[in-house]
């Protein structure tokens, strides 16, 4: 039986993990080797503990002892603390409503490298500095269902193992294998070097569908989910075969050719603001905006057309 401990001191330093540290502070990057997360509910908790992770603690109402952790508990060492309490103290210690009035501090499992990840995928997400949390749980509870076999994240987008995110994917964190894609690196080319052929999502009217049969002929395939604002950033939308970017670049006019390729750096130039691009061209930076939309517009139409 576990270690029942009633709480009588919201001050105590073992809560600190429930009630004072910050996601951000479990983390705890200066040591990862004590890096922790706190995974809520008993389907999550449950699929943090089939993932091989290692509890620490637990947060839990005092019927859920008995009742709805007791499964979740006969799988933790006999010796694991449980700090015990009715639903309003844990409130108002967390300043949150526990779902299934159960937490546990959880230490960090190693994250595998992007090529451990995608050594065996066919099909993988890539998240592209989504920050919201819940959006993170969301997409990783859909890639289970779509089996998706890896996700890959850039390290400007929200921990997957946040606890709202690993509660809103239902414990799917846990059984999609994913990792961070490595800063200061072009990901693109390193997903290109493993093989896959990157395509954007977005919901767009000339957007292929993901049944389509050209998509479904690519034998490795990554699928790249931008920002919550609806916006691929450009490594992404200017990633299809080179020489195809280059053959539908060259179809536009001086201008459309000078602004693009300004904006986004091709062929090794130096890539600039749109109102750098404005100052240049002494036009205003408002009318580059549009400007640049039309001719991302046209390239896709012209890629789309030869591809």
């Amino acid at each position: 039986m576990a270690h029942i401990i009633e709480i009588t001191d919201f001050s105590a330093p073992e809560l600190d993990i429930y009630a004072r540290l910050t996601e951000n502070q479990l983390v705890n990057r200066a040591d990862p080797e004590n890096a922790l997360f706190v995974a809520e509910s008993p389907l999550v908790i449950g699929r943090a503990l089939d993932a091989g992770c290692t509890p620490v603690s637990f947060l839990m109402e005092r019927k859920h002892i008995e009742g709805k952790g007791a499964e979740v508990l006969a799988r933790c060492p006999a010796d694991i603390p449980v700090y015990a309490a009715d639903l309003p103290v844990l409130t108002q210690l967390t300043g949150f409503h526990l779902t299934r009035g159960m937490l546990c501090a959880m230490r960090r499992p190693r994250l595998p490298s992007v090529a451990e990840v995608c050594a065996n995928a066919r099909r993988i997400a890539v998240l592209e500095n989504i920050m919201n949390p819940t959006n993170i749980g969301a997409i990783f509870r859909s890639a289970a269902a779509l089996n998706v076999d890896a996700v890959l994240l850039t390290a400007a987008g929200s921990d997957p193992l946040y606890r709202r995110a690993a509660r809103v994917s239902m414990g799917n964190v846990f059984l999609v294998p994913w990792t961070y894609l490595p800063e200061g690196e072009s990901w693109p080319e390193l997903l290109h070097e493993l093989g896959f052929k990157t395509v954007a999502l977005a919901l767009r009217d000339d957007s292929l569908a993901l049944n389509d049969p050209r998509l479904l002929a690519e034998p490795k395939l990554a699928m790249v989910l931008g920002t919550e604002g609806d916006v691929v950033m450009r490594p992404i939308e200017a990633d299809v075969d080179r020489q195809m970017l280059a053959d539908a670049v060259a179809k536009l006019n001086p201008r459309e050719r000078d602004i693009i390729t300004m904006r986004f750096g091709l062929g090794g130039s130096k890539e600039l603001t749109q109102k750098e691009v404005a100052d240049r061209l002494g036009i205003s930076q408002s009318y580059i905006s549009r400007l640049e939309k039309r001719i991302i517009l046209r390239l896709r139409r012209e890629i789309l057309r030869m591809s």
